[in-house]
């Protein structure tokens, strides 16, 4: 007679708190980061751990992401993957929606700035967020899944799916959208994402899920058992923390130099961007007619972008422009607070 698994372990108080209001922890997070953000300028930066064979660099805010990855990948079973791929209408809507959404979603936003006080008819904006919702889908998203009644093999078949494309459907989408901006912007972000290649989507994305999956196969069940409610708990913290040291810069050099105007202007576009791109998602799953779980995840695919990579793709193409980070930060922080609406959290235990 087979012995049964032992009962999983009862969370802590705090990530109980956390997996029910994660959209108020991510808040909290951002006032963190506004408040008090040398910490996390301090973590932000590499740092050099001296080894006895040397020394290593260890990127915190990389380390958090692989986390956050590699989790994933773990609750995913093998089968439900396999399950996946001969039924991939799911994952072919999502990515679809994916890929479609900033061409329709941008032009919206084109045509009522280009009404608006704006010396260049608000197309540093626009720029900023044409390079977020051309980004893959978010990493995050699979936090999202795994904390709620959502379709977690299929959230991360399109975090998967998406990197692996998006060395296309970037360039792309910037040069589909680019000629809607005025200025240097349309050179600008041509030069930005000309080096956007595979070695992001497999260093970032693509190793950390596969390096969770292969686990998952290769540990037998009794040490997987206790594993997986550690892992759901360390991608809830570390999803956290990673989002305060995205924030804590940007917020942290706004708060010293305050541009009222230039934050509402922020918050109203990725407002705008946030409200189209969830509800195009809802929209088509209801109109396709897919279950509770499986159009959740679809909806996140079509509102949730990698805020983070378009970060770095805005700092590295636009020093000269800070603010531009704004609107990165205020959809960053929507999007969440939207995911906590479109997928319901897990009763605790």
């Amino acid at each position: 007679m087979s012995t049964p698994p032992p009962a999983q372990p009862m969370p802590p108080r705090r990530t109980t708190w956390l997996r029910r209001h994660l959209g108020r922890a991510v808040a909290v997070a951002y006032l963190a980061a506004a408040g008090v953000p040398a910490p996390g300028l301090y973590l932000r930066h590499p740092h050099t751990v001296p080894l006895p064979t040397g020394e290593l660099r260890v990127h915190v805010p990389s380390l958090l992401l692989w986390l956050v990855l590699f989790t994933a990948g773990l609750q995913v079973p093998a089968q439900d993957l396999g399950r996946l791929l001969r039924r991939p209408v799911t994952l072919l809507t999502g990515l679809a929606l994916h890929v479609v959404t900033p061409l329709l979603v941008i032009p919206v936003i084109v045509f009522a700035l280009h009404r608006s006080p704006d010396a260049d008819g608000g197309s540093g904006l626009t720029a900023a967020m044409i390079l977020i919702v051309a980004m893959p889908v978010a990493a995050g998203a699979t936090v999202w899944t795994g904390n709620g009644h959502g379709d977690q093999p299929v959230m991360v078949g399109l975090v998967l799916a998406s990197t692996l494309i998006s060395p296309f459907t970037i360039p792309l989408s910037v040069s589909v959208l680019s000629p809607l901006l005025s200025g240097d912007y349309p050179g600008t972000l041509a030069l930005a994402v000309h080096g956007t290649g595979y070695g992001f989507a497999f260093t970032s994305v693509l190793l950390p899920c596969g390096a969770g999956l292969l686990c998952r196969l290769l540990l037998p069940r009794r040490g997987l058992h206790p594993l997986l409610p550690l892992a759901r708990h360390s991608a809830l913290w570390g999803s956290l923390v990673l989002t305060y040291l995205n924030a804590s810069g940007a917020l942290g050099t706004f708060i010293a130099h305050p541009r009222p105007l230039l934050l509402a202007a922020a918050v109203a576009v990725a407002s705008t961007v946030c409200v189209l791109s969830f509800t195009l998602g809802w929209a088509t799953s209801r109109l396709l007619g897919l279950g509770a779980s499986e159009g959740s995840s679809v909806t996140l695919a079509c509102g949730m972008n990698n805020s983070s990579a378009g970060a770095v793709l805005i700092t590295t193409a636009l020093p000269d422009r800070p603010h531009l980070l704004l609107p990165v930060l205020a959809y960053g922080l929507l999007q969440k607070v939207a995911a906590g609406r479109v997928v319901r959290p897990r009763s605790p235990g």
